[in-house]
């Protein structure tokens, strides 16, 4: 080949590479262009304007894990807990898949991670069987779980370790008090033996994992007072499976103590707001 048609071949390759590269340029701007106008339909609550913005946005940068993001979340803010419609299911399938194909490219990504355990959550409270509310409770569970191995300091994650395992005990207890004719106020605990302990055998290290879960959420906020509500439910509940009335009252004396602690902060949490919260009654200066 001769040199001047070496230099031609050079040209033209690095003439491609100036396109492709600004090509390139100018798909990420565009993709930006419709992150920013799904943003401000998101922001709006137009949830299916956001959607089409996202997915444009994706469809031209398939690495832009922001847009991702919002694409998924913006998916499951349409999703109604309960309702069994196809495009109901749909918008809960569309969302966990594009939470997902966000841990593909980062798998510690905790935003991600967070929304697929709240998505398992919110459709456990809208299943109707008990079986599959259990299964769903059990998928939220994993999923809080791997968030507080990614950040160990998420309060919200522990608590909500705490909750979903007073969701999986609570309608075995419901039920046993109901069929030993307790009524909700009457003390306990539960009289028969037998049910005491298959309570305790299938439920016992749920309920302590449950209460060590939400003492971890207040070591990382002394103040978190849904925590202590719901330390609160878990002892008071616990001391059903108690094999005296000495053990009951401890376990008692404690769920007082914790639901005393929630109320005192409630209130401290109240008074330090500003008096008016920027409100006035009053005519404005002239």
């Amino acid at each position: 080949m001769k040199m001047s048609n070496r230099i031609l071949v050079a040209a033209a390759a690095l003439a491609v590479v100036v396109l492709s590269g600004s090509l390139t340029g100018c798909r990420k701007l565009e993709a930006r262009d419709n992150l920013n106008k799904g943003v401000a339909a998101f922001k709006n609550a137009k949830y299916p304007d956001a959607v089409q913005f996202f997915t444009k946005a994706v469809d031209l940068d398939p690495t832009f894990a922001t847009a991702r993001l919002y694409l998924a979340t913006a998916y499951m803010n349409q999703y109604i807990p309960g309702a069994d419609s196809p495009e109901n299911v749909e918008m809960a399938k569309n969302a966990l898949e594009n939470f997902q194909k966000v841990l593909d490219a980062d798998p510690k990504n905790a935003t991600a991670i967070e929304s697929i355990g709240s998505l398992y959550y919110l459709e456990s409270q809208g299943t109707a069987k008990l079986e599959d509310k259990l299964a769903r409770l059990e998928n939220a569970r994993q999923w809080y779980q791997r968030l507080t191995e990614v950040d160990p300091n998420r309060k919200e994650a522990f608590y909500t370790l705490g909750v979903i395992a007073w969701a999986e005990w609570y309608a075995d207890w419901n039920s046993a008090r109901s069929k030993a004719g307790m009524k909700p106020d009457a003390p306990g605990p539960l009289k028969d033996k037998k049910a005491r302990e298959e309570l305790k055998a299938k439920h016992g290290q749920r309920i302590e994992s449950g209460i060590a879960s939400l003492k971890r959420a207040l070591e990382i906020d002394k103040e978190y007072d849904d925590a202590m509500a719901y330390l609160n439910l878990l002892y008071r509940e616990r001391a059903d499976l108690a094999e005296s009335s000495e053990g009951y009252k401890r376990d008692v004396e404690v769920a007082d103590d914790w639901m005393q602690k929630a109320l005192d902060t409630r209130k401290l949490k109240a008074e330090r707001l500003p008096k008016n919260m920027g409100i006035t009654n009053e005519a404005p200066a002239k």
